[in-house]
């Protein structure tokens, strides 16, 4: 076993509260896996607190950290610089400490579109598809789904007003795609028969809720479905989805993908294959 010592780098992770996160085991697991003198602490910032714990974790030479609830997005007056992920999403979940200069990222969304392709052999090239939410998350992951080619992303919200502002915002960014936002199933259902990728970036489904504004009816059976929330193994669209016979997977592995982007991020190093993921599941609830 390595123990820290004088030439150990630090990485952290900062929210309020952190008690729950899964970040340390996963990052730890496979900074072990390859030998790297890091190590990955948690600390619980107050909202009150951020300003003087980021000036702490720069002054203490910390190499990067993660950020999460409720710090996203109030972090990023407290950097020096910010990663497209980051401007795109208006959030940071990741920042690297370059000499003293700290740089935020956002890894959720791109997090997402590996998680995509390695659990439901999805390519959002030139492809439809629909976004349930237009919060944070789907700033993120619409992002994203853009930089790698999306044709058309059609968001659909139960606040028209949000919807409309994300996808206003996102089209000005990125004209390659097709961005269109709706409020109910009903608007949604002319472009059902075309979507290939149902993505769920709610919070509904967590406590065994179903989407009110989307129905899987009128997918094709070549559609697959991604629910962003993991706590919950199976969530009602995902039954659904099942029982219709369409591809579907949950945000355990865009939880692990994005913490191996961060990885990369703060070690230049290619993270072990498999590694995070493996102590997610084994830590997941059955």
């Amino acid at each position: 076993m390595r123990y820290p010592n004088g030439t150990t780098k630090v990485l952290a992770i900062i929210g309020h509260p952190v008690e729950h996160s899964r970040s340390p085991a996963m990052q730890n697991a496979a900074l072990a896996a390859l030998g790297l003198d890091y190590v990955y602490v948690p600390f619980c910032v107050a909202p009150e607190g951020l300003a003087a714990a980021v000036s702490g974790l720069r002054a203490l030479g910390v190499a990067g950290f993660n950020i999460t609830i409720p710090h996203k997005v109030s972090v990023m007056g407290l950097l020096d610089g910010l990663d497209e992920s980051a401007e795109a999403a208006g959030a940071v979940n990741t920042v690297r400490n370059d000499d003293g200069r700290l740089v935020g990222y956002n890894t959720d969304g791109d997090g997402l579109v590996r998680s995509l392709s390695e659990d439901l052999g999805f390519v959002p090239g030139g492809e439809t598809i629909v976004m349930a939410g237009a919060g944070g998350a789907a700033r993120g992951a619409v992002a994203a789904l853009c930089r790698a080619g999306a044709g058309r992303i059609v968001i659909v919200n139960r606040s028209r007003e949000r919807a409309d502002e994300l996808a206003l915002f996102m089209g000005r960014r990125y004209a390659g795609t097709e961005i269109i936002s709706l409020s109910a199933a009903a608007e949604l259902k002319p472009f059902l028969g075309e979507t290939r990728l149902v993505v769920n970036s709610t919070s509904l489904g967590m406590n065994h809720e179903p989407l009110p504004f989307l129905s899987l009816a009128d997918l094709p059976l070549t559609a697959s479905v991604y629910d962003m929330v993991y706590s919950v193994p199976v969530t009602p669209l995902l039954r659904d989805a099942t029982d219709r016979g369409l591809r579907c997977a949950n945000g355990l592995g865009m939880l692990a993908a994005q913490g191996e982007l961060a990885f990369r991020i703060w070690t230049g190093t290619e993270p072990p294959r498999g590694v995070m993921k493996g102590v997610l599941m084994g830590a997941c609830p059955s």
